[in-house]
């Protein structure tokens, strides 16, 4: 049985994109056959046993700390993280080792994987330079910037195959000189396992939240994660007087938190629509599906820019999944997941007014909905269940011992 070590950021038990995808793409693997592991950073900040099981899945820890300047204290992290993932492999021997970005991760399987000789396969889910620039923490063009990108260029030229979730990362890396046939697109996928029969509407739930007007239920738009100003909730919030004076009964849901949630609140409660606009702050993860189930629309209106032109959210694709109408900004890593008028409906990003048209245009036209659902729920059956696309993984795996002969490096043992 092939034994393969994820290398990660972070994992399960910790709630993140991040982590439900890792989740998603192990359990995937381990019903192909294949013996999996994974192995997380100091990043990972739950605490927990050096060797810890969730969700049946075995995670190593990375134990220490990185102190120091800024650059030295990375440098001491990575090493930290090659220490104990070369722990590992000495004890379990694993076939292949399978990075998952940032590169600070791919850095520190590179290191090993050199030492012993095992085949590295690199997965970036995002740029993790642009990803800082989205969430606030950096700026484009910085000295930090611009050091993450080339650490990240570094280990995608000595990786033997490199895996992207979706065609903007890919392109980008191409654009930078990677060779076409060293990438392979990972599409981010739902586990429909997880995404069965959605819940009824919680009758309680909706009292509270006042999602009734004149005995009937209202419509209920709503955004469920974290409150990045990438994320453009703001637009949403700006959208909303317009949209109530063509839809006086609808509703904006707002569950999650994150940086920009004081901001949101105060943009909420000076608003004409204040009425109409519900945050919940933090939900835990068990509950998710009681919210999705008072919402109609799924809203997505991400800003404009790099980060949310290359990179494919995973929201979206769990909406459908839901049986949840969508609307989303016409930014590429929309465009990816999204057909205007099939799957969903695209507005121009960083538009309030035309969000307000989009939301408005599928209020006013409920005998589509049916329709909309349909081809989202097939379209995420066919292209982004991960019983299916976690299978490819199985061509890259297989091509590796070819890239190394090529390579002069040999097999792995």
């Amino acid at each position: 049985m092939t034994r393969i070590l994820h290398v990660l950021d972070h994992s399960l038990p910790m709630h993140s994109g991040y982590t439900f995808r890792t989740r998603a793409i192990l359990k995937a693997q381990q019903a192909l056959g294949y013996d999996v592991r994974g192995i997380t950073g100091l990043r990972h900040t739950a605490q927990g046993p050096a060797a810890e099981e969730a969700d049946g899945l075995l995670f190593h820890r990375t134990a220490g700390i990185a102190s120091g300047l800024a650059g030295y204290r990375e440098w001491r992290e990575i090493g930290l993280f090659a220490q104990a993932i070369d722990r590992v492999v000495q004890d379990w021997q694993p076939d292949i080792l399978h990075a998952h970005s940032p590169a600070l991760c791919g850095q520190a399987a590179l290191r090993v994987a050199r030492r012993h000789g095992i085949p590295l396969v690199y997965e970036i889910r995002a740029f993790w330079e642009d990803a800082a620039v989205g969430n606030g923490t950096g700026s484009e063009g910085s000295l930090k910037y611009r050091l993450t990108r080339k650490l990240e260029s570094h280990v995608v030229a000595h990786a033997d195959a490199v895996v992207t979730i979706c065609e903007g990362l890919r392109q980008d890396l191409i654009a930078r000189g990677t060779p076409q046939d060293k990438i392979t697109v990972m599409r981010n996928g739902v586990d429909l396992a997880l995404f069965g029969q959605p819940l009824d509407r919680d009758q309680a739930l909706v009292r509270a939240l006042g999602f009734e007007a004149n005995g009937k239920l209202c419509p209920v738009i709503g955004f469920i994660g974290s409150f990045y100003d990438y994320e453009g909730l703001d637009v949403l919030i700006e959208a909303m007087p317009a949209l109530i004076a063509r839809q006086p009964d609808a509703r904006l849901l707002l569950v999650g938190g994150g940086p920009m949630e004081a901001a949101l609140r105060a943009q909420a409660e000076a608003s004409p629509a204040a009425d109409a606009i519900r945050f919940t702050g933090r939900v835990p993860h068990h509950e998710v599906d009681r919210y999705y189930a008072l919402c109609d629309i799924m809203a997505y209106p991400r800003k404009h820019s790099r980060l949310t032109d290359l990179v494919t959210p995973l929201k979206p694709l769990e909406a459908m999944a839901q049986g949840k109408l969508v609307a989303a900004s016409d930014v590429g890593g929309h465009r990816e997941l999204i057909t205007d008028g099939v799957t969903g409906i695209l507005f121009p990003p960083d538009d309030a007014a035309g969000c307000a048209d989009a939301l408005a245009g599928l209020l006013n036209h409920r005998d589509q909905w049916e329709r909309y659902r349909r081809a989202g729920r097939e379209h995420v059956e066919t292209r982004h269940d991960w019983a299916v696309n976690a299978a490819r993984y199985q061509d890259v795996y297989q091509m590796l011992p070819r890239i190394r002969l090529r390579k002069g490096l040999g097999a792995a043992a």
